[in-house]
């Protein structure tokens, strides 16, 4: 029996498992630059084509280079091909788009010129950027639609899979330089709350062949719970070999359930945005060792806004070892807060995304030890 994989090689290094990656939704992380990155051992980014091609235009992010030179970040990079970001605009109001057999049709508020994304396009855009691995088109859904609205969007994603794919061979295989290493790609499998939707569309993808898949539509229900069952049977439904990628999954305790569900990689704006609102992740015991079922007591939320901060010298957590909590108090923190200086945001950002790396690294560690 094949084992999940510790890790895959990518064109711009080797990306251990499991591996929380932070939105770099435009090709930045807001607040903080690629070296604050590197310091707070961030594994890898994730970025959004569908948001790129806009701004700041694909032929912009190509004079600059691609990707990697245009944000000087030197390690991974994955490129979400934006398909749930065309949902959601389409969700909130018709007028900004339609989907069809031939993709997505979007009219962006404040902007008078179309865009267009095919399966094709998608591929085309994203390994021009020098992505480390693409990932198809999909349709995206929400959890509660009817079985009709999901399968639809089965048997599109599955379509546009298969284009995705055929784009992607064509590409490489005109590339001049055969030594360069080749990117991966994942496909994406949606199906809903339909366990038989899930497999109907995990089966078609295994044949069309791709180097990894992600779980899709939004992980959590109408309480923001995570909707554990459908993540482990999708998980269960594709072979261990295959690296699986929790797409949106950011909440400490989502992650460590999602790693002891075989997953291995996942993005979020969660911890982030929480860094920039003042809502900061302090560890409150000794972070050793994690396992199934682990309740929540071991971290818990520090809102730097609460006045009892104002004079405490202690730091966000005394066991971070993070720039932050190396030499800034909680009282100089909540001053920064209530001033609105953009020196908060830095800070904090670097604090939630140190833990967030110490979180994988620690349960990693359990989760190969108990394999």
């Amino acid at each position: 029996m094949n084992k999940t994989p510790a890790a895959i090689a990518l064109p711009y290094g080797q990306l251990n498992f499991p591996a929380f990656l932070p939105d770099a939704t435009y090709g930045f992380v807001r607040s903080v630059d690629s070296a604050d990155l590197e310091r707070c051992h961030v594994p890898a980014l994730v970025m959004n084509t569908f948001h790129l091609m806009q701004r700041p235009g694909s032929s912009v992010v190509r004079a600059l280079g691609g990707l990697h030179r245009m944000a000087a970040w030197p390690k991974p990079i994955v490129t979400d091909s934006g398909g749930f970001q065309a949902y959601s605009l389409i969700r909130q109001n018709t007028k900004y788009g339609s989907m069809s057999e031939n993709g997505i049709v979007l009219h962006p508020e404040g902007s008078g010129k179309k865009v267009i994304l095919s399966p094709e396009k998608a591929m085309q855009l994203q390994l021009r950027f020098d992505t480390d691995i693409a990932i198809c088109l999909d349709e995206c859904t929400h959890v509660d639609a009817p079985y009709a609205e999901q399968e639809l969007a089965v048997q599109r994603t599955i379509k546009w899979a298969r284009r995705c794919k055929d784009e992607f061979e064509r590409i490489i295989s005109q590339r001049k330089d055969a030594s360069r290493p080749r990117p991966l790609l994942f496909g994406v499998i949606q199906g809903g709350g339909f366990q038989e939707l899930r497999k109907r569309c995990a089966d078609a993808l295994l044949e069309i062949g791709f180097d990894g898949f992600g779980y899709g539509g939004w992980p959590l229900d109408s309480q923001n719970n995570l909707l554990s069952d459908l993540l482990a049977y999708t998980r269960e439904i594709i072979p261990q070999q295959f690296p699986m990628h929790a797409l949106g999954v950011g909440h400490p305790h989502n992650i460590l359930e999602c790693i002891w569900l075989g997953y291995q990689m996942f993005d979020s704006a969660m911890p982030t945005r929480d860094a920039r609102h003042g809502r900061l992740y302090a560890l409150t015991s000794p972070l050793t060792e994690l396992h199934p079922g682990q309740q929540d007591d071991w971290f818990s939320f520090v809102y730097i806004n609460d006045a009892k901060h104002i004079r405490s010298d202690k730091p966000i957590s005394p066991r971070c070892s993070c720039p932050c909590c190396a030499r800034f108090s909680l009282g100089y923190l909540h001053h920064l807060f209530k001033m609105g200086d953009s020196l908060f945001a830095r800070l904090a950002t670097i604090h939630n995304l140190e833990f967030m790396s110490h979180l994988t690294q620690i349960a990693g560690a359990s989760y190969g030890a108990a394999q």
